[in-house]
């Protein structure tokens, strides 16, 4: 996934898209037409662009070479020196690109697959929660220093939540979420239930499930925020209870319908057919080799794990997340990368809401999981993966086989 199609919106708009020492020059062609250029001059190679824009044609800055927008060569400075140079080896390079749910995606190799065929039956699965409907609203960015797939790992699995996030346990049923990987697809998915508490805790009061929200401020409290008054917002989680479960609810019903009401006033939709487990609960897909949606109706977050350049000790971490607008209303423009420093915190970025402290929780364990795995390179020992709660960790490795032996 390069980016999301309203990141470039008219004809001449761009994204540069790095990935592994590669680049491409993703570009709106037409109004229903988008191209990836390989971001070098065909003339002495230099990168053509460097940073995100909106241009009416590509010319080189070294030596004034120009390409118009669909790729085609429009201009080389003293042509009659490059005779052998005409449309048939003059145009830019492209690779592949295909677009779902609002995003583009793009593949270097010129004989791949079709994007739909790739998807398999992912868009089905989509299909009612309208990604191409949403727009970027978030999206933070930041450095690593561990292998890309170790990042993307400790994403994957929510057995992880026992000790590197002990507080969300009172309203996150981890152990208790289903695993779903599919034979002959690019994606899996696992569903971890919200609004209940982890079956690893004694038991526990439906108002305690609440408090111990409203305390971490976690996904399900963001959508009920409007709910609640600054005065209340501000309060120590140890005062009065911010929201009273009703008694004849449970605390995952009262949430639920917190976030439809919420839903509704925002968008206009009617969400009363929707379920809790849609308003509530952590829908992750994985589609190999690095993209991360989140299914369900709010909110849709999205990661992206990419290599550094070819460092293989360093990688780019993204978080996304979409929001929903009134169908009868322009979409927001998306908002720009925040980019945070090598040594920043994710809970520095106010936009995240309480999940920047979640995040920078996860973020603790991956340096040394890659020091780890250097370490365990001198013996014979090899990381031990879980069969069920690891299911999606055995399915990437798996993926990566698979295409590494074709090569």
């Amino acid at each position: 996934m390069a980016c999301r199609e309203e990141e470039i919106p008219e004809v001449g708009d761009y994204v540069v898209y790095d990935v592994a020492g590669l680049s491409l020059i993703v570009t709106r062609t037409g109004k229903d037409e988008i191209k990836a250029y390989h971001n070098f001059c065909l003339h002495r190679l230099r990168k053509l662009r460097t940073e995100d824009g909106s241009v009416d044609q590509f010319r080189c800055p070294y030596h004034g070479w120009t390409w118009n927008v669909d790729g085609s060569i429009k201009e080389i400075p003293c042509d009659w020196d490059f005779p052998h140079i005409n449309e048939d080896n003059g145009n830019l390079i492209e690779a592949k690109t295909g677009t779902w749910g609002g995003f583009v995606f793009v593949n270097m190799d010129p004989d791949c697959e079709p994007l739909e065929t790739y998807l398999g039956a992912l868009p089905e699965h989509f299909k009612r929660w309208r990604f191409d409907e949403c727009y970027k609203a978030v999206h933070v960015k930041k450095k690593m220093a561990a292998n890309w797939k170790i990042c993307a790992e400790a994403f994957i699995e929510s057995y992880h939540v026992i000790d590197t996030h002990p507080q969300i346990m009172p309203h996150t049923a981890d152990a208790n979420t289903q695993y779903d990987n599919y034979d002959g697809e690019h994606f899996n998915r696992m569903i971890t239930p919200m609004g209940v508490p982890s079956p690893h805790l004694d038991e526990i009061s439906e108002q305690q499930i609440i408090d111990a929200m409203m305390g971490t401020r976690g996904p399900a409290v963001a959508r009920g925020a409007d709910n609640i008054s600054e005065e209340q917002a501000s309060e120590p989680a140890s005062t009065a209870p911010l929201l009273a479960v009703p008694s004849n609810q449970t605390a995952r019903q009262f949430l639920a319908d917190i976030s439809r009401d919420s839903l509704q006033d925002a968008t206009g939709y009617d969400y009363s057919d929707c379920s809790d487990s849609e308003m509530l609960d952590a829908i992750q897909y994985f589609v190999f080799p690095n993209f991360f949606p989140w299914g369900g109706f709010s909110p849709n977050v999205i990661y992206r794990f990419r290599p550094d350049g070819n460092n293989p000790e360093s990688a780019i971490v993204e978080i996304m997340i979409l929001h929903r607008v009134d169908p009868s209303q322009p979409k927001p423009p998306p908002v720009p990368v925040h980019e945070m420093p090598d040594d920043g915190d994710w809970a520095d970025a106010g936009e995240l809401g309480g999940l920047g402290a979640v995040f920078d929780q996860d973020m603790i364990n991956i340096p040394h999981v890659q020091a780890g795995a250097r370490i365990s390179s001198a013996t014979k020992a090899a990381a031990s993966i879980g069969n069920f709660q690891e299911s999606r960790i055995r399915d990437l490795h798996r993926n990566l086989e698979r295409y590494i032996n074709k090569s």
